[in-house]
């Protein structure tokens, strides 16, 4: 027990970064035609890329959206539910001991400790959307990286926290292996950018709900610890 309880911790503090920021290059040369300055497109960058192919274009029209994050291991299962309307920032989560509904815009310290596993959930069901509007990170790409879990040879991006960038838990560390066409298959968390891995899991078992798409399955190596979602449901 004490053991699912070591790891059942960093699962609900893996990320709670609260903080947002569209990250896209600036733009690259602009021409004078006719007395008009016409930009060129702005380049993507891979972190936008990453968003994209799970629908993030899609994200600003959704307006309420519904999940259960799951944690299984050893026997032992958490769940906890979330409501999140988007437009008024009303949050409402539903435990096996507690319902409780706050607005993200006035979190005080009755509420923190929800909000922060909030975030912490919402990290894990949107993370490539994170990759790409965080604030206050450094990320990184690199190409032929072998990936952890299934040796495959992809494409690595690292997404590294400031430790002043806010949040519940600033200077964390991320290392996404990815697919030629933007699509993760497994991560590794490191918790303060320590050398050592804190967590690695898969991604697996993508669905589609209105456009954006969710990876609902976590497991590690051994398939003992498995992080997932149920009851998945948007509204635009």
């Amino acid at each position: 027990m004490k053991t699912f309880l070591t790891i059942l911790v960093i699962a609900l503090t893996i990320s709670c970064n609260t903080t947002t920021k569209q990250d896209i290059t600036s733009a690259t040369d602009a021409a004078q035609t006719s007395n008009e300055t016409v930009e060129m497109p702005k380049e993507l960058t891979e972190a936008q890329k990453i968003a994209n192919a799970y629908g993030h274009e899609q994200w600003d029209n959704v307006s309420e959206i519904s999940f259960t994050f799951n944690v299984d291991r050893d026997g032992n299962h958490f769940e906890r539910s979330w409501h999140w309307n988007r437009i008024n920032n009303e949050v409402t989560s539903h435990t096996a001991t507690d319902t409780i509904t706050y607005n993200r815009a006035s979190v005080d310290s009755t509420t923190q400790k929800t909000d922060q596993a909030f975030v912490n959930d919402v990290y894990w069901l949107l993370t490539p959307f994170n990759i790409a509007t965080d604030e206050g990170t450094t990320v990184n790409y690199t190409t032929q990286k072998i990936a952890p879990i299934r040796k495959d040879t992809l494409n690595q991006l690292t997404l590294t926290y400031a430790n002043e960038s806010g949040g519940y838990t600033p200077g964390d560390a991320y290392d996404f292996f990815y697919t030629d066409d933007y699509k993760i298959t497994e991560w590794v968390y490191r918790a303060k950018n320590g050398n050592e891995p804190s967590m690695i899991t898969t991604w697996e078992n993508e669905q589609n709900f209105e456009g954006i798409k969710i990876p609902t399955m976590h497991k590690n190596e051994a398939g003992s610890f498995k992080l997932y979602f149920t009851n998945i449901s948007l509204k635009k």
